[in-house]
C-alpha cells in the first residue's frame, strides 16, 4: 500500500511478515542490504518494534511527530529482512495524520520507504505514484505530501550519537539539543 507521509509518499506493508517484505524489495528494486525505516503511531508501537534508548527517547520527545528517524536495536519480532543484514531499524512517528491512522490501524508499526524505484525520485502525489509504480495493490490518496528533505536519520542505537543521513532536522540542532 502506498500512503502520504509529512514529507513524501512511502510504501507499507507488516515488517513482521518477510514475504510482504521481500515483494517490497522487488517492487523498488532495492538490494535486499538497504535496511528499510518504519513509523508508528505513537511511543508503544516503536518500542514494540525496537529497544528504546536514552538518548532515543529523548529524541522522541523533541522532535516527534515530525522528520527524524531514530536508529535503535530491533526487536526479534520483526522480519531479519528488512534490516538490511544489521540488527538496528529506523522508526519515527510522522507529522501526518493518515500515515498515523494507518499505523495505528495496523495495531504495529510499517515501513515507510518512500515510493519509487529505487534511484529515481519518490511520489508526491498519488497520480504520480500510480503511474511510478502500477504494481502497489492500493494508494490512500491524501494529495501532494509536502516534500522537502528527507527525515534526518540519527543513530541511538548506542550511547554514541551519529549522523547517518542528513535531512528535515538540522545534526547542528540535534547536537546542540542533547548537551
Amino acid at each position: 500500500m502506498a500512503y502520504p507521509t509529512d514529507t513524501l509518499y512511502g510504501l507499507a506493508v507488516d515488517p513482521r511478515h518477510p514475504d510482504a517484505v521481500r515483494r517490497l524489495y522487488a517492487l523498488k528494486g532495492r538490494v535486499e542490504t538497504s535496511a528499510l525505516t518504519l513509523i508508528a503511531a505513537d511511543l508503544d508501537q516503536v518500542r514494540a518494534a525496537a529497544e528504546m534508548t536514552p538518548a532515543g527517547e529523548r529524541l522522541a520527545a523533541r522532535w516527534w511527530p515530525g522528520p527524524l528517524t531514530i536508529v535503535l536495536r530491533a526487536r526479534d519480532v520483526l522480519a531479519r529482512e528488512i534490516l538490511g543484514g544489521g540488527t538496528t531499524v529506523g522508526i519515527r512517528v510522522p507529522d501526518h495524520a493518515v500515515a498515523v491512522a494507518l499505523a495505528r490501524e495496523a495495531g504495529f508499526p510499517i515501513t515507510a520507504t518512500s515510493a519509487n524505484r529505487s534511484g529515481l525520485p519518490a511520489a508526491t502525489d498519488a497520480a504520480a505514484l500510480a503511474r511510478a509504480l502500477p504494481e502497489v495493490d492500493a494508494i490512500v490518496d491524501g494529495g501532494a505530501a509536502r516534500g522537502g528533505a528527507a527525515s534526518t536519520l540519527v543513530d541511538a542505537s548506542s550511547e554514541a550519537l551519529a549522523l547517518l543521513r542528513d535531512g528535515a532536522v538540522p545534526w547542528s540542532k540535534v547536537l546542540e539539543f542533547m548537551q
